[in-house]
């Protein structure tokens, strides 16, 4: 019989091991010597240690899952509870418990962590949900329409949830995209109808544009120009390529019209100011004859200067009313010496003259007589009254004395 400590040889070439629980048989050994059958039979004992050892790595290293590594535990564990090798095998079944623990606790481990993803992309993708719903109403188009499109790329990217719960995200979430989708073509819609409006609406107005552009009607045509320019901005704004057509159309008809008035009034401003050249001169002509000593020669030799006045034209307007004070101050002096002369000689108004001014010598008079006698008798209070009197009767003598010299004493 031969032994070692974890199991022994019998005569009958019986091989055992020996357990907490007592030797149990291994196998039966008839081939060679009983040192032979324990090494035959150790070596299959760390054949378990050494696959007991990998499978312990592999849990502890690797993503091997809890299904698969319970597989193996269970499979090993057979094999030491068959008892075909010998060794310690109840630390076998210690190290297979100790393994059956740790894989326990991977499972929960990821349990928990898949749990915790799942709450996250929970959160991420009802805050995604939140936001599609906000950006739905904006009229930010395009700025919003790319943020949903990169709203359905990080949705992609994340965990599917339960179903349920999944479905009725992305049911809100497809839902916010299509009423945006459904507001911005609406609009694009509207908008484009506005553009057609505008360009028909534009095309009348080129039209008209391009009818007044050989007008010569320069006052009232450049006003209508004027209202077509506010017509045209408040039509608003056409397609771009129709836009950009009628726009050169409708300028080229205002810059044909505009050039050609240039033009005209470039040759009157230069006709305009030889006009004030002679004018001034004329303006010159008249101012010689004031001051007017000579009536009757001062209003014709105004006549002679205010007909050629006339044939002369227009001059530049900031010009007009200086060079035109001129002339109407000329003929002011002679209308006030022809005013001096008609009552030089009027005799109505020389005998109306005369009267007033004997009736005002005559209350003078009277005055003053009656002061000198007040004053006689002491009565300086009735003299003073009377004297205030006299001072207005007298400016008025004084004033009428000189309109009558005006009609020739």
């Amino acid at each position: 019989m031969s032994s070692d400590p974890w199991g022994r040889v019998d005569e009958t070439g019986t091989v055992y091991v020996r357990t907490a629980e007592g030797e149990k048989v291994v196998g039966s050994w008839q081939a060679g010597t009983p040192e032979e059958a324990l090494a035959y039979f150790e070596r299959k004992y760390e054949g378990l240690v050494v696959e007991i050892g990998l499978l312990e790595r592999r849990v502890r290293t690797t993503d091997l899952s809890a299904k698969d590594a319970q597989i193996a535990i269970d499979h090993l564990r057979t094999q030491v509870e068959e008892h075909h090798a010998v060794g310690d095998l109840d630390a076998l079944r210690v190290r297979l418990d100790k393994l059956v623990a740790d894989v326990d606790a991977r499972r929960e481990e990821r349990k928990a962590q898949k749990a915790k993803q799942a709450d996250e992309a929970r959160t991420a993708k009802e805050t995604l949900v939140v936001e599609a719903e906000e950006l739905a109403q904006s009229d930010q188009w395009r700025a919003a329409g790319e943020r949903l499109r990169a709203l359905v790329d990080t949705w992609k990217g994340l965990p599917r949830l339960d179903r349920k719960s999944d479905d009725e995200l992305w049911h809100r979430f497809s839902h916010a995209r299509s009423a945006f989708s459904k507001r911005r073509k609406a609009h694009f819609a509207a908008l484009d109808a506005q553009r057609e409006d505008a360009r028909k609406v534009k095309e009348k107005l080129v039209a008209e544009a391009e009818s007044l552009s050989k007008s010569t009607d320069w006052g009232p045509t450049a006003a209508r120009y004027r209202e077509l320019m506010a017509d045209w901005k408040a039509a608003g704004r056409a397609q771009r390529e129709a836009e950009d057509d009628l726009w050169n159309r409708f300028r080229g008809a205002q810059d044909v019209f505009f050039a050609a008035r240039s033009e005209v009034f470039a040759e009157r401003d230069a006709e305009q100011v030889e006009n004030l050249k002679l004018k001034e001169e004329l303006a010159e002509e008249a101012e010689k004859l004031v001051p007017v000593t000579d009536l009757k020669a001062a209003r014709a030799a105004f006549r002679s200067v205010n007909e050629r006045w006339e044939a002369i034209g227009h001059v530049p307007r900031d010009a007009r009313a200086r060079v035109e004070g001129r002339m109407h101050a000329v003929e002011r002096a002679i209308q006030e010496a022809e005013e001096g002369e008609w009552r030089r000689t009027n005799p109505e108004a020389r005998a109306r003259a005369a009267g007033l001014t004997g009736q005002l010598q005559a209350a003078v008079d009277k005055l003053r007589a009656e002061i000198d006698a007040a004053r006689a008798a002491g009565n300086n209070a009735k003299a003073d009254k009377l004297a205030r009197e006299l001072e207005g009767r007298q400016a008025l003598l004084d004033q009428a004395l000189k309109g009558l010299e005006e009609f020739g004493g």
